[in-house]
């Protein structure tokens, strides 16, 4: 589970030590939790997911200010279509479903996610949106926010679009690695029919 050390790593300055950071620190984490977020997920979706780790590779000067994974039923790669990410940032672990870099029929998704808005007030009142995966702010997901981030993800050529929960550096939660992980699971198993209605 992730601790004081995941986060630390970001402190680390230059690319090639950071990367041995997380490559040590982070990216096991991401596989042992992916490998039990792939068991639980697997037949609610009834289909087979792929683990992706980011491995940061077109970087060459500057060092990865967050990293992540994704579940997707693409083998080949996973930002073609809505995807589970787990990753971390130095504030905040977050686990999304995430539309980013211009997914395949992505006007065709943001329209699904406009006409059926019930599915989000299902959701938890702790999760939250972000509308870009490279910068670290998150916003409430409120109604007013929802329908302005969908239509800019629908809009918008560059649109993004990421729901899900964060579980901040601070927060308590990390102590308990078991609860914390439930959390983890339970954010995606919220997050599945919204994932099912995106993909069909």
């Amino acid at each position: 589970m992730f601790t004081e050390k995941s986060f630390e790593v970001f402190e680390i300055e230059g690319l090639t030590p950071r990367m041995v950071g997380i490559r040590q620190e982070i990216q096991p984490i991401f596989q042992q939790l992916d490998e039990v977020f792939q068991q639980v997920l697997e037949p609610i979706i009834d289909e087979k997911l792929f683990i992706h780790i980011a491995q940061h590779r077109r970087r060459s000067v500057y060092p990865p200010e967050n990293t992540w994974s994704a579940l997707s039923r693409q083998k080949r790669g996973y930002k073609m279509e809505p995807h589970f990410q787990l990753g971390i940032w130095p504030d905040y672990v977050f686990m999304w479903l995430s539309c980013i870099d211009q997914p395949k029929d992505e006007g065709l998704i943001a329209q699904k996610f406009l006409d059926n808005q019930t599915y989000f007030t299902q959701l938890s009142k702790d999760f939250v949106l972000s509308g870009d995966h490279t910068k670290p702010q998150t916003e409430e997901l409120s109604p007013e926010n929802l329908e302005k981030g969908l239509i800019r993800f629908r809009d918008v050529k560059k649109g993004e679009f990421q729901v899900g929960r964060i579980i901040k550096k601070e927060a308590s939660l990390w102590k308990k690695p078991e609860e914390a992980k439930q959390c983890m699971i339970d954010t995606y198993q919220q997050l599945t029919p919204l994932y099912k209605l995106s993909i069909n």
